[in-house]
């Protein structure tokens, strides 16, 4: 990247401090899925080529019912492709453990988005996964200049699963890309070990290199199971269950199942030194971080 003297992009300052992924996953048990073919502002729902009023009362409805919503579109499209979206395609997504599922659908005009039944009865079930890579430029840089390469070296070898999709959070850890129907968010992830990633994910496996943790479970849960896999080895998307998770002065003590017995990990937290954690950032903060305190048989 280009920068001015002394001044380095988020994602680059991040992988200089070896910033850790464990528990970075942002909270979404369950998604919609938009397809907005328009160039997007910092907002995908909200300065888009969607009615920003229908944007507006679409997130506010999905949120309301738990759900996060996601924009998508094709990569490469030319400007003369993104004029008159004339469909909405969307997909409802059940990334809770147990439950993953996909079902797809349209919407003939915008407003129909807005009567989509949101109770994951509507749609067509689908068994084909969905590789959303982030590349909201609007949103930051890094995640244009590093998730264009991931999303364009994806849509090569999967063009019909492979999507842009809208801000994923951390901007920091761009390329962020998102696998569903189960939820996995990954981060930092090169172009050239983006085809590893979701090969894996085609054997039931999970890549705990670029692994921030699954979105249906909380952030320490997330980190417990990150702990657990590289305490065990074993890097089956479904290897562990989450039994239970408390906190305690100390940390947490997060239980899982596993199929070689219980599995008991005693998570901690420290403090970052202040950083920027985007590019648009001008005031350094702490951000906490989760460290692995114990793993053993519970």
């Amino acid at each position: 990247m280009t920068t001015a003297a002394g001044w380095l992009p988020c994602s680059d300052r991040a992988r200089e401090r070896g910033d850790p992924l464990a528990g970075t996953a942002g909270l979404g048990e369950r998604w919609l899925l938009v397809e907005i073919e328009s160039g997007w502002g910092r907002h995908a729902f909200f300065d888009s080529a969607l009615d920003p009023a229908v944007g507006a009362a679409l997130v506010a409805r999905a949120e309301a019912a738990g759900i996060r919503p996601l924009a998508i579109r094709r990569t490469g499209l030319r400007a003369e492709d993104r004029r008159g979206q004339r469909s909405w395609r969307w997909a409802l997504v059940d990334a809770r453990p147990g439950r993953a599922a996909i079902r797809w659908g349209r919407a003939d005009t915008e407003r129909e988005l807005l009567a989509l039944p949101l109770d994951g009865s509507a749609g067509v079930p689908s068994d084909r996964p969905v590789y959303a890579v982030c590349a909201h430029a609007r949103h930051d840089q890094c995640c244009a200049v590093r998730g264009r390469p991931v999303v364009q070296a994806l849509a090569a070898a999967h063009p019909d699963e492979t999507w842009e999709c809208s801000h994923l959070g951390g901007d920091r850890f761009a390329a962020t890309m998102i696998v569903f129907p189960h939820g996995l968010l990954y981060g930092r992830v090169p172009a050239a070990e983006a085809g590893q990633v979701v090969a894996r994910y085609a054997e039931g496996r999970v890549d705990p290199r670029y692994l921030r943790g699954r979105t249906a479970l909380s952030t320490v849960a997330q980190a417990a199971e990150a702990f657990a896999r590289d305490h065990s080895g074993d890097d089956a998307i479904e290897a562990f269950r989450v039994l239970e998770e408390h906190a305690h002065p100390h940390g947490w003590t997060v239980r899982l199942a596993h199929a070689g017995g219980a599995v008991e990990v005693e998570v901690g937290e420290r403090l970052s030194e202040p950083l920027l954690s985007t590019c648009a950032a001008t005031v350094a903060h702490r951000v906490r971080e989760f460290v692995p305190v114990s793993v053993r048989r519970a």
